[in-house]
Parts: C-alpha cells; sequence; structure tokens
C-alpha cells in the first residue's frame, strides 16, 4: 500500500526470466566434466535407463512424460517429455548411493534446451545442458556424494514454451550403496485442535523414510517430507479417521493406525473474526497525509466492517521495534486528539466494526532477520494493540521486507529467518490474544500468485528471490488467518492456472487471481508442491478505490462481474473458474481515504452488490 497515488508495479515473464538465466545456465554447462576412471566395483545404477520397459522407475512432472519408439539412440524404446505452461517436462528417478564415492551421470538427448543433473548430493548438486540438438548428443557430468549420502536424485527436463525433448540410454556408474527397504510404519499418529475445516496432524518419524503420505477414510490427500501436516478443505461438524504411511525409493510403509476427528462446529482457520458474511475492508491514512485528505475515524461510514490503520512502521529495517503515531497537525491540520482517536475506535468495536494495526506498506521495510527483531516484534506490535485497543494485525510487507534465501525452495518448511521468524512471531501474537485475534494479510501478486511460475531464486539462481516469498507464510498460518486481500494492482501481468497472462484493470485479472487462491496451485510448476485452497471466507479482492489511488483501477461494472464469477458462475468471460463461492468473503481498498476522494464510489458499490 502506498502513502501517495500510483507508482508502476513488477512484471516478469517467462522471456525475461530465460534471458536473466543464461549466464547462470551457461555457467551450469560448464560443469560438464572428464569422467574418472571406472573402479572395479562401479555398476550402472540408474534403473531402466533405456526406457525399454517404458517408465518404470521414473517420474515424470504433470503427465509430461511418454515412451516413443523413435527416435531412439538405442534399444527400441525412448522418452519423450514435452514441457507446458509452466511445467518444464521433468523426468527423475531416486538411485540409492555410497557416501562419500565418485559418480558418473550421462545421457544421450535430443531437442532444444535439454538438462540432464543429480539433486540430494550431499555436496555440489551438478547439471549439464544443451541449447540445440537436432540429433542425439550425449550429456555428462559427474559428483562426487558427501559423507552421509545414501540416495540422490537425477533427472532430466526442458524448458518452458520449448517443443518436446528426447532422452536415452541414461547411465549412473559408481559403487552400489546398501539396499534400500521399505521404511517402517509411522507411530504415534495424534490430532491437534480440529477447526470447522482442517485438523493438523503429527507423527513420529520412521527410519528410511524420504517421505510420508496422509489418507482421510483410505484416500491419499497429501505427500509431506515433514512429521507434521494440516489436511483442509474439511466440512464443519464431521467425522473423518486419518492414517499415514512412510515411502522411499523402495516403496510404502502399511499405514498407521487410524486417529479419529470430529471439526470443529463454525469458523475455524482463525474464525471469521467477528465479520459479517459479506465483509469490507478499508486501510485508514492515520499515520500520514497525501492528496486524499486526512479522514478522522470518527468519520469512517458503517459501510467499513474492518479499518486498517496505515501504518505501523520500523525504527530500522532490522530493527523488528514497530511504531505507530498519528498524523502531526502540521500534516494533518484537521487530526483529532488520542482521545478522540481511541474513543472513536471503541465506537467502531461497539458497532461491531474490527480496527487492526497495519505493518509496513510502501515505506516500511520489516526484516525480521534475527530472533532479537522477531521479540521486538512482538513486545512492539502488542504495545500499539493494548494501546489503542485494537482487534489484531494486518501484515503489508512490500519490497523487500521478505525474500527466500538461496536453497530454500519448499514452502511447507521454509528455513529463510525472515520467514520463519515473521511465522514465530505472528503465532505468538495469536497465542497471547486468542481465539478473537483477527489477522489479515495484504501481499501483492508478486509474492502470492506469480509463485505459480516462480519460486524464490530458483534452481538455476538468477530469478527475483521475492517470487513466491508470502506462500511460506500464509501456508504456515493459514489456520490463525482471519482473511488474505491480495493487492490485485500495480501488477505486472500474473499467469493464471489457465497457463494464460492476465493484466490487471478488469474483471478477467480478479476472476483468474483469485480462482488460484480458492483452487491451489502448485508452486513453480511442481506437482508434488501444491499450495492448498483457501477456504472462501478467507478470501477478499484487493483493489483501488479510484484512478488516483494506485494502478489497475477496476471499474464498479467490472467489479460486479468478477463478483458474478466467482460467486454465482455469471458474467465469467473467456476464464474458467474451477468452482463456485458464494462464501468468498468480500472486498478490501486501498483506501477508505481515496474512496472518500472519489465520493465513496467504491464502497457504494460494495454495498449495493451485498445488500448492504
Amino acid at each position: 500500500m502506498e502513502r501517495t497515488g500510483s507508482r508502476t508495479g513488477p512484471s516478469v515473464r517467462p522471456s525475461g526470466v530465460l534471458a536473466g538465466l543464461s549466464a547462470v545456465l551457461l555457467a551450469a554447462g560448464a560443469l560438464v566434466a572428464t569422467a574418472p576412471a571406472a573402479g572395479a566395483a562401479d555398476a550402472d545404477l540408474a534403473r531402466n535407463g533405456g526406457f525399454e520397459a517404458g517408465l518404470d522407475g521414473w517420474s515424470c512432472s504433470a503427465g509430461s512424460g511418454a515412451v516413443v519408439s523413435t527416435p531412439v539412440h538405442g534399444g527400441t524404446s525412448a522418452l519423450k517429455a514435452t514441457p507446458a505452461g509452466s511445467d518444464n517436462a521433468r523426468c527423475s528417478q531416486t538411485v540409492t548411493v555410497k557416501p562419500d564415492s565418485a559418480y558418473t551421470l550421462s545421457a544421450w538427448v535430443r531437442g532444444d534446451y535439454v538438462y540432464l543433473g543429480a539433486s540430494g548430493t550431499g555436496t555440489t548438486d551438478v547439471s549439464t545442458w544443451t541449447q540445440s540438438a537436432g540429433a542425439y548428443k550425449q550429456l555428462t557430468t559427474t559428483f562426487r556424494t558427501g559423507p552421509s549420502t545414501t540416495s540422490v536424485t537425477v533427472y532430466t527436463h526442458g524448458w518452458y514454451g520449448t517443443p518436446a525433448y528426447y532422452a536415452d540410454d541414461l547411465s549412473l556408474v559408481g559403487p552400489g550403496g546398501a539396499p534400500v527397504t521399505v521404511p517402517s510404519t509411522p507411530t504415534g499418529l495424534k490430532a491437534g485442535t480440529a477447526t470447522a475445516s482442517s485438523v493438523p496432524l503429527s507423527w513420529t518419524a520412521s527410519a528410511g523414510a524420504t517421505g510420508y503420505r496422509v489418507y482421510r477414510g483410505g484416500t491419499k490427500v497429501l505427500d509431506t517430507t515433514a512429521t507434521s501436516a494440516t489436511v483442509t478443505g474439511l466440512t464443519a461438524s464431521t467425522a473423518y479417521g486419518f492414517q499415514v504411511s512412510a515411502v522411499n525409493a523402495a516403496g510404502e510403509s502399511a499405514k498407521s493406525a487410524a486417529v479419529n476427528v470430529t471439526t470443529g462446529t463454525g469458523g475455524g482457520g482463525g474464525g471469521n473474526g467477528g465479520l459479517p458474511a459479506h465483509a469490507l475492508v478499508g486501510y485508514l491514512h492515520s499515520s500520514f497525509a497525501n492528496g486524499s485528505g486526512y479522514t478522522r475515524m470518527a468519520d469512517v461510514p458503517d459501510s467499513w466492517d474492518v479499518i486498517n490503520l496505515a501504518f505501523g512502521e520500523p525504527t530500522s529495517v532490522t530493527s523488528g521495534d514497530i511504531r505507530f503515531s498519528l498524523c502531526p497537525a502540521t500534516e494533518c491540520p484537521n487530526v483529532e486528539s488520542e482521545a478522540e482517536f481511541k474513543a472513536a475506535i471503541k465506537a467502531k468495536q461497539a458497532a461491531g466494526k474490527k480496527v487492526l494495526i497495519s505493518i509496513g506498506g510502501q515505506n516500511g521495510q520489516v526484516q525480521l532477520a534475527s530472533t532479537a527483531a522477531r521479540d521486538a516484534f512482538v513486545t512492539s506490535v502488542s504495545r500499539i494493540i493494548d494501546t489503542y485497543g485494537l482487534d489484531g494485525l494486518d501484515i503489508d510487507f512490500e519490497g523487500h521486507s521478505l525474500s527466500l534465501a538461496t536453497g530454500d525452495t519448499d514452502f511447507r518448511s521454509p528455513t529463510t529467518p525472515v520467514i520463519v521468524n515473521l511465522i514465530s512471531a505472528v503465532k505468538s501474537l495469536k497465542a497471547k490474544y486468542g481465539e478473537g485475534f483477527v489477522l489479515t494479510m495484504a501481499p501483492e501478486t508478486f509474492f502470492v500468485q506469480l509463485g505459480y511460475q516462480y519460486y524464490g531464486s530458483g534452481p538455476w539462481g538468477g530469478q527475483d528471490p521475492r517470487a513466491g516469498a508470502y506462500l511460506p507464510v500464509i501456508h504456515a498460518l493459514r489456520d490463525d488467518l482471519t482473511l488474505l486481500h491480495v493487492q490485485d494492482y500495480n501488477s505486472g501481468s500474473i499467469m493464471g492456472l489457465d497457463n494464460q497472462y492476465h493484466s490487471m484493470g478488469g474483471a478477467d485479472f480478479h476472476i483468474a487471481m483469485t480462482d488460484m487462491l480458492l483452487t491451489g496451485f502448485p508452486v513453480a510448476g511442481d506437482q508434488s508442491r501444491v499450495f492448498p485452497a483457501l477456504r472462501p471466507e478467507q478470501v477478499a479482492i484487493g483493489l483501488p478505490a479510484s484512478t488516483q489511488a494506485g494502478n489497475g483501477h477496476t471499474s464498479p461494472a467490472e467489479v460486479t462481474k468478477a463478483l458474478n464469477c466467482l460467486t454465482r458462475k455469471t458474467d465469467c468471460g473467456s476464464y474458467q473458474t474451477h468452482g463456485t463461492w458464494p462464501g468468498l468473503r468480500g472486498l478490501m481498498t486501498w483506501s477508505i481515504n481515496w474512496d472518500r476522494f472519489n465520493n465513496w464510489e467504491f464502497s457504494r458499490n460494495f454495498d449495493a452488490y451485498f445488500g448492504g
């Protein structure tokens, strides 16, 4: 959110990323090395490297792989894999290896931008590639395993937007490791506190497991590498049975003993926060003035159900010490006194409204890079909440507040300090204030929906490390989250689930962006890492209140079309949603002040649509 009017938002397109990565990819190509001489005990450890047994032993993303009889390099079969949309047609298998040993990986490939690599080596993961191979060309690279590495993943893939590639006669030569056995059945499965729509589960780790599968009523509902998971999308007041199994390269264990849980009667996942079925959220410029003019708390119309005080800001980027004060009289001549402001907040709350402190904004960069900053954040935000008697917190981290460290690739188990510390801080605040604590977030599309294509710096480096960086925060706090209202403005074009780019300003953009949140999506195209759908009552659409408020202003008629499509499946245009959500919570806008400046056009349209 901005103190001023509009600004140009980020724009990321595949061609730009590919160009930006070229130097990195060329460096990756330089990893090809002369293979060491094979030892007497060395063997080809790759299973079905010639694809003579179909795809046995191989896993290809998004169903991208198939076995063909022509063109082949050797034998009668070869792999054909086709990139599509945000999927690069990655085909892989996990191989048992010996610690602290040398290996040579090679394959014959054909096509444009074909890659061969190994990950999980315990030392330096390696890859090599060819830009163009009209006929079969051999790719070779070498690596050494780490002192405790017992398995590696070998893979091939193409590149986004390119035609199909072919691979054949893949081999991994080196000493074989100890045989992998199926892991033991997990024990200790237990459920945490269930909400109306989710159940948190945890269990004891199984020796040798590389992952776990969670079952609901005998049907697999998710995969995870952790020993805990939250099953979402459940029905209130309903009994469910859950089991978990352990998996590795050798197979899957038996399912654990079942744990039976009944979901709550309503709310859940942060509850409704005392909000009406359809809510209007707005930001009030309380600490500064701009061209929209200062609006007193007492003068905010009853249309607004959630009022976010803009902004609490840190004393320095990394301090975690958040401060808030009313706009000085020299800047805002009509500002109320502190006592009047507090009294007006109490009056709004008595009328059923929620008043939150919003942290961040365009100028308020917040990086909780240390535990000291985390603790200062909890202490200082608590002080603001207590001083003004507020209902909760809005997280509006923008700019460079959140980014992912290199190697932090799984949104389900983040390791970057600024991410981990923010999650911990918010959980501490929720624990302190209890179930009535209202938690909202207002990320930009760059930090959420862009994660469908790009996550962090990417497998090759060179991408913006902020891409998708809100996803681990939203996911970790989804059971505490009252409302997510992504800023559908000041945004570049974003790819939707239809694998088409959508641009802000019309109904189509809001439909596509909201559909992603309510359907869920694979992060960076990885079908094994799907960001689960949020509940419709947790989602509102964020828009600018006027043309002066931000780029991407949407006319009332187009806002109505977007609401019709999402809640009634009418006026959908060319984009087809993956569901209909009459429980969609509502709308958010930047800002109440700009709406007043624009003769309350935004809030009047909301009231007319939802009967306010």
